[in-house]
């Protein structure tokens, strides 16, 4: 039997090895390829981009508009329609001239396939237009301009909050209901103020009421003695406002201090008592608005969803702003439930969302054609530091969607 000699024997091994090398080799390599390789469909994240506003006077609405859409997201086990969610998040600093920019941030350089915000109408109007633009599902959380849901509209443009026509509207029938005959409106010159004042005179001469006179100022003028003078001097039967904020605060005092809220009964959309409370402290006691959430809705819905965002956010009361990102978060679920997370159908997608009953805490809601709301709208009063609940203003609500074209 020949052996083999040992030059032989260490060229074997030499062989040997050197193909264990290039097994190995090509091993890895086609190890790494398939890592490289794009995960299947129904494995890929659905990547949400929030654009809201984390600076500056409306960072806390951005926040909670966020904490609420994550806590619905949480009670899903961190899924919608069976697919891992991912968030991106831009500061849109409330400002209209940054929003196209912001927007294609999170269209163009993160691939989101979803849009969520925002609370200023000037930069969710711009967002509404990169969204459509570029076929982007958008969830508006907050802002209310009316031709978002109008001539803007479109078929992945969704709103789970109101257009601003809404509570506006609700309050005239409101006021007619208490005797009221005639009116005088106050607010900004500004479009959220216009739309307001249009709603409210809309219900109110429906319902057989007459508009003295609209009275505006600029934006964010708080001067409001002239105005307030005027108001005396024209006697109506109740005035309708739309403030929000400082300005909400300032006006609500000023009418008190001059006394007219012991005379005239002072009326407005619901945002002329939400988080101003506090600031406003005994001027604003009793004051009757119209919203689509309320203090003391008394559901097993609204207590469980109170509670669950209590222990998720310690010391941050729910409010109307946290309601409108959860049922942003249960529109899309439906939605994605839909299409089992085949976030590719995004035509069927759409059109189980334009379908879909939303179970939220401020009562079920549906959506119109171009995309909104159709909801109860609330009468609530001033009793502390709440706006309780009174009774339902107008039911199931539908915003006329004038200019919407679908």
């Amino acid at each position: 039997m020949n052996t083999p000699t040992k030059s032989a024997a260490t060229r074997a091994g030499a062989i040997a090895a050197r193909t264990a090398a290039l097994a190995a080799a090509s091993a890895l390599t086609c190890a790494a390829a398939l890592a490289q390789q794009p995960a299947a469909p129904g494995a890929e994240p659905i990547k949400i981009g929030f654009m809201l506003p984390y600076s500056g006077t409306y960072a806390a609405l951005g926040t909670a508009i966020e904490n609420g859409f994550r806590l619905y997201v949480d009670e899903q086990g961190g899924k919608l329609g069976g697919r891992e969610v991912v968030y991106y998040k831009v500061d849109d600093e409330s400002n209209p001239a940054k929003a196209p920019e912001n927007a294609n941030r999170l269209i163009k350089r993160d691939h989101v396939d979803i849009l969520v915000g925002t609370v200023h109408s000037g930069v969710a109007m711009a967002l509404t237009k990169a969204a459509k633009e570029s076929d982007t599902t958008l969830l508006v959380t907050n802002a209310g301009a009316d031709a978002i849901t109008g001539p803007m509209c479109g078929l992945g443009v969704f709103r789970t909050s109101f257009s601003n026509w809404q509570p506006a509207y609700a309050m005239g029938p409101v006021a007619a209901e208490k005797g009221y005959k005639t009116a005088v409106t106050i607010t900004w010159k500004y479009a959220a103020g216009d739309e307001a004042v249009a709603g409210f005179r809309e219900g109110f001469e429906k319902s057989g009421g007459k508009i003295l006179k609209d009275l505006s100022l600029p934006f964010p003028n708080v001067e409001f003695q002239p105005l307030l003078t005027e108001i005396a001097a024209l006697k109506p039967d109740v005035v309708f406002t739309f403030f929000a904020g400082g300005g909400a605060v300032k006006f609500v005092q000023d009418y008190a201090a001059a006394g007219l809220n012991k005379t005239i009964p002072l009326y407005g959309s619901g945002f002329l008592t939400d988080g101003t409370l506090q600031a406003q402290g005994q001027a604003a006691q009793g004051l009757l608005t119209t919203l689509h959430y309320a203090d003391g809705l008394d559901t097993p819905r609204d207590k469980a969803f109170r509670a669950a965002y209590a222990k998720a956010y310690p010391g941050t009361p729910p409010d109307v702003y946290a309601v409108q990102g959860y049922d942003a978060a249960q529109l899309l679920g439906a939605g994605l439930q839909a299409v089992q997370g085949d976030k590719a159908k995004k035509n069927e997608m759409r059109k189980a969302m334009r379908s879909a009953v939303i179970d939220s805490p401020r009562g079920s809601f549906t959506l119109s054609a171009a995309g909104n709301p159709v909801q109860d709208i609330y009468l609530r009063q001033v009793d502390g530091l709440e706006n309780k609940v009174v009774k339902v203003a107008v039911k199931k609500l539908a915003d006329p969607a004038r200019g919407c074209r679908l």
